[in-house]
């Protein structure tokens, strides 16, 4: 499939994970990708792999982020894509009870913030064109709870839930499509490092898992692919889950 042959796609957090997986399958349907990350050696590596081009960024940056937009329009002629995947899960972000005010405030700029600066500066190109397609990474953990708590990242992956559908419905009739991509835990750097290195903690969480294992970036990447793909011309405001069963399941298979 060439489904993004001749798009132009700005990849946030590309250089590793879900970011460069997604780099990776949408460049393979004939996109042209504009890696951001603030990993300037992974994010040109990520770049170069792909026949992209690497934007140094810094998500949290409004000037930054302003400037990344109109740099791949500059470079390419349009914006087409705009996957805001940028994230962190600290350690030190865990029960409101121990989470300190400077934890919980980096992580709301890192995981919010940020998608509130990538959508503001994407979206006036957008409707330049009349058209585009915007995916926001928000988490399955934005619509259920867990005693295991990441208050400040859970917060954050809720609003990027209710910012993503009000966008949606917002700029539907101008031809821009907004949507929420809630993944489940997936086997990336950032989750071997927090559980999986941990038997125990990773044995907590798939136990909740119908499936019963981790997503693999590449999965999340197809989804991403879907949803950004004219395949998905109807779906806008949505929260697209795909967490292997966790927010469908009551009690799971032994």
């Amino acid at each position: 499939m060439q489904r993004f042959d001749g798009r132009v796609v700005v990849i946030g957090g590309g250089g590793s994970g879900i970011g460069l997986a997604t780099a990776r399958r949408l460049a393979s349907e004939g996109a042209k990708v504009v890696i951001a990350d603030i990993d300037a050696e992974a994010g040109k590596a990520a770049a170069d792999e792909v026949g992209g081009e690497f934007v140094a960024t810094d998500v949290t940056s409004e000037e930054q982020v302003e400037a990344l937009f109109q740099a791949a329009v500059d470079r390419f002629g349009s914006l087409d894509v705009a996957f805001n995947n940028a994230g962190i899960s600290p350690p030190e972000d865990d029960s409101i009870l121990t989470t300190g005010l400077d934890a919980w405030q980096k992580v709301q700029q890192v995981n919010l913030t940020s998608v509130y600066l990538c959508c503001k500066y994407a979206i006036p190109h957008m409707r330049r064109q009349g058209k585009g397609s915007i995916v926001n990474t928000a988490s399955f953990v934005a619509v259920m709870g867990a005693a295991t708590s990441q208050i400040s990242y859970t917060a954050s992956k809720g609003g990027v839930l209710a910012m993503t559908r009000e966008l949606g419905v917002q700029f539907a009739r101008e031809g821009i499509r907004v949507n929420a991509l809630c993944p489940g835990p997936v086997n990336t750097p950032l989750l071997r490092e927090l559980f999986a290195k941990d038997p125990e903690r990773a044995a907590r969480r798939l136990v909740h898992v119908p499936l019963g294992r981790f997503a693999e970036p590449e999965e999340i990447a197809a989804a991403v692919a879907f949803l950004a793909s004219d395949d998905a011309s109807f779906i806008t405001a949505s929260q697209f889950l795909v967490d292997g069963g966790i927010s469908g399941a009551y009690v799971t298979p032994l």
